[in-house]
């Protein structure tokens, strides 16, 4: 047969599938699968063909982006089983048709498993002796027309390695077991039962509990499958993963084994009868168990995963999105005793301008010498904001420049706002063939505290320079699904970044590759086309840029600003297609187009619905509307610093009923930990996050906000604070 006889993969069946699972019309599905299977970004479809999709926002082009990549992989797999059952030619009309129907992957593998090519078996070495015809009789359990005896000594065979009446009823079990164990409807029924009324076990291996002691609540932990939360299961799995604990599924066992027999079973007076109650007991504990079991920890693993990454996603956005101090001069500390503490100032463009190290925490301790050299940084180059790396040393470094500051302020009313940044990833970064090129002449140290100074400026523009695991802000990272991580990751980054949009004259390369339609190789080249022929003009430049072709620039001149350009609205969120739409708009009130960008009141003027035309629906004229009133809007936040309390520096200063102010640093499913100054962030379980009740830390808190807590305990020997911020 060709390829076209299996081709299992249905545009318009696939769209009517998504649009029933997310409740979004399917005309606008397949409009977006349409779009999307055409090349287009989420970012660019979301935002510049809301006509097209009837308005569909980027969480729903996910769905329909990852419910399409299901859909092929699924028809992918179709594919697959049929070519190989065609081959092995045992492909009926009523299995292709089947097979072709099936919507449900587990299903789908059930129908195949049958006919799956497998390892050698226990069935397959009873099958090769000759043993099939016997365990056919006892799959019937009808009456035999000769005695047991008899009929079994007719299998008997010595030099085909069945040298006995009981070697041959025992192959023909084996078979017997293997074919009830291949049902799909057992399978299903038990996959149910595991998925009702299972419970996942963690038990410490022997020998191990020593080595286990960070596990020590799963040694003997047992919870329903269908209320584990994903954090648990990950703890556990990776304990197992370490070779610590054994994970496996509990069921009601005689319950089961009770229910398959009388489903399996229908003739107590069958002469082998007694024999195959021991079969279906050997089916369930030596094949189906196992089978269930890998499957239901699989389904769970893969629930967990997609949790566990969308809570890292969601953190990773908050933190790209924070709120970015601006064009102000920096300096960056990166904290450390024995090889120093590495200092560098940046101006207000992120440029760097000087480093140096100071050695004001032990063994040194030069206290005078690093005071005498900060407030120097601080005076000439008129520093307004101190960034301190949180690593080792931090905390001694913190304390250092706190004493640096109330001496300044002693002398002068201006002095520089002092913030403690996660540095995680950072070392990362300066050790990249990137920061090597941004910077060949500097030593990775001055390298870090420079990437500690940008991240207080643009948060964004500098945390995209860093794999996405390394920030800081996941839960069990290393644990989910790399792939799906890394595309999860990977599409928030690009969300994020065009949702701010980018300057294409500031911006670097690794800004640059995530703006829609640029990727890696373009980015470069943007870059070297600007080293080489100077600033970009105007978007129509980028047209210039070796091998940017119209498809690029269609996806890309949005996101991208360009200030003093001859054409205002370069710098702002109006696509370039639509720039003649803003000129009717001038031409109807009479004014020139330059006039009209940035003028909130002028736009007010305008009705929407008098600039409708073929390709530019309401929704497009109200998002130009919107955008004239405020070009090149930020959508980020008010740059905020939290208010650490006075005299409160370690965690020893804690003391139960404290209220205090902090930073939130990463969201999980179980609460939220907050930074309170004393570099030990405290947690607020999700039990203390609201005086309503919470399902999801994220509904309530977010990375990056500034939040007021109570302390509830301190457990120094442990080194963990828990924090209330409903009762704060």
């Amino acid at each position: 047969m060709d390829e076209s006889t299996f081709a299992c993969f249905d545009l318009q069946q696939t769209a009517h599938q998504i649009a029933a699972d997310s409740g979004v019309k399917a005309s606008q599905v397949r409009q977006a699968i349409e779009l999307l299977e055409d090349g287009n970004t989420l970012p660019f479809i979301a935002r510049y063909r809301k006509e097209a999709t009837g308005g569909l926002d980027e969480i729903a082009l996910r769905y329909i982006e990852d419910a399409l990549a299901k859909a092929h992989a699924l028809a992918d797999r179709k594919q697959t089983i049929l070519r190989t059952m065609d081959q092995q030619g045992v492909l009926t009309s009523g299995l292709k048709q089947q097979i072709v129907q099936c919507t449900d992957k587990q299903v789908l593998e059930d129908l195949y498993l049958p006919f799956k090519p497998k390892r050698r078996t226990r069935a397959s070495v009873a099958r090769e002796r000759g043993l099939q015809p016997l365990a056919d009789l006892l799959l019937q359990e009808g009456e035999l027309e000769r005695s047991r005896a008899e009929l079994l000594r007719s299998f008997v065979d010595p030099d085909n390695e069945i040298p006995d009446s009981q070697a041959a009823l025992q192959g023909a079990c084996d078979i017997v077991a293997e074919q009830w164990a291949e049902r799909g409807d057992l399978r299903r029924w038990l996959s149910q039962q595991a998925t009702d009324y299972g419970r996942v076990r963690s038990k410490v291996k022997r020998g191990k509990k020593q080595d286990a002691a960070k596990f020590e609540m799963y040694f003997d932990y047992q919870e329903p499958v269908k209320r584990i939360p994903s954090h648990r299961l990950l703890a556990m799995q990776r304990g197992e993963a370490e070779g610590l604990l054994r994970v496996s599924l509990q069921l009601e066992d005689e319950f089961v084994v009770r229910k398959l027999k009388s489903q399996l079973l229908q003739n107590r007076k069958f002469a082998f009868y007694r024999e195959l109650v021991s079969t279906v007991e050997d089916c369930y504990q030596r094949l189906l168990l196992p089978a269930v079991e890998s499957s239901t920890l699989q389904d769970l693993k893969e629930h967990a995963d997609e949790e566990a990454i969308q809570v890292f996603a969601q953190n990773l956005r908050e933190l790209l999105l924070a709120a970015p101090a601006g064009p102000e001069v920096t300096l960056g500390l990166d904290p450390g005793f024995r090889t120093g503490c590495k200092v560098a100032v940046v101006d207000s463009t992120g440029r760097f301008l000087e480093s140096c190290t100071i050695y004001p925490t032990p063994p040194r301790n030069d206290v005078k010498r690093a005071t005498t050299q900060l407030l120097d940084l601080i005076t000439r180059h008129q520093v307004s904001l101190i960034a301190i790396g949180n690593g080792t040393a931090s905390r001694e470094t913190d304390a250092f420049v706190r004493d640096v500051l109330a001496q300044l302020a002693t002398e002068q009313e201006n002095v520089p706002t002092k913030v403690m940044v996660s540095e995680s990833g950072a070392s990362i970064y300066s050790a990249s063939e990137l920061a090597a090129r941004e910077y060949p002449d500097l030593d990775v140290t001055v390298r870090g505290a420079i990437s500690i100074a940008h991240r207080v400026q643009d948060p964004l523009a500098e945390l995209v320079k860093i794999d996405p695991k390394s920030i800081g802000v996941g839960q069990y990272q290393h644990d989910v699904n790399q792939t799906l991580l890394r595309r999860s990751l990977d599409r928030e980054v690009q969300s994020c970044v065009n949702a701010v949009g980018v300057d294409v004259n500031m911006a670097s390369s690794a800004l640059l590759t995530h703006v829609s339609g640029i990727g890696e190789k373009l980015a470069e080249r943007i870059v070297e086309h600007r080293d080489a022929k100077g600033k970009f003009g105007c978007r129509d430049d980028l047209r210039k840029v070796s091998r940017l072709g119209q498809r690029a620039y269609q996806q890309a001149a949005g996101f991208l600003r360009i200030q003093d350009s001859v054409q205002p609205l370069d710098n702002s969120a109006v696509h370039p297609e639509s720039y003649h739409i803003v000129e009717k708009m001038a031409g109807q009130l009479g004014v020139k187009s330059q006039q009209l960008v940035g003028n909130a009141s002028l736009a007010g003027q305008l009705n929407a619905e008098d600039f409708i035309d073929e390709t530019h629906g309401l929704p497009t004229i109200e998002d130009i509307l919107s955008e004239l009133a405020k070009p090149g809007r930020d959508p980020r936040s008010e740059f905020k610093v939290a208010e650490f309390a006075e005299g409160v520096h370690d965690l020893e200063d804690l003391q139960t009923g404290m209220r205090l102010e902090g930073t939130v640093t990463n969201v999980t499913r179980f609460g939220a930990f907050v930074d309170i100054g004393v570099h030990q962030d405290g947690l607020v379980h999700i039990s203390e996050l609201a005086n309503e009740y919470v399902n999801d830390p994220g509904d309530v808190v977010s990375v990056g906000d500034v939040v007021r807590v109570v302390v509830l305990e301190v457990d120094l020997a442990r080194r963990r604070i828990a924090l209330s911020r409903k009762q704060a």
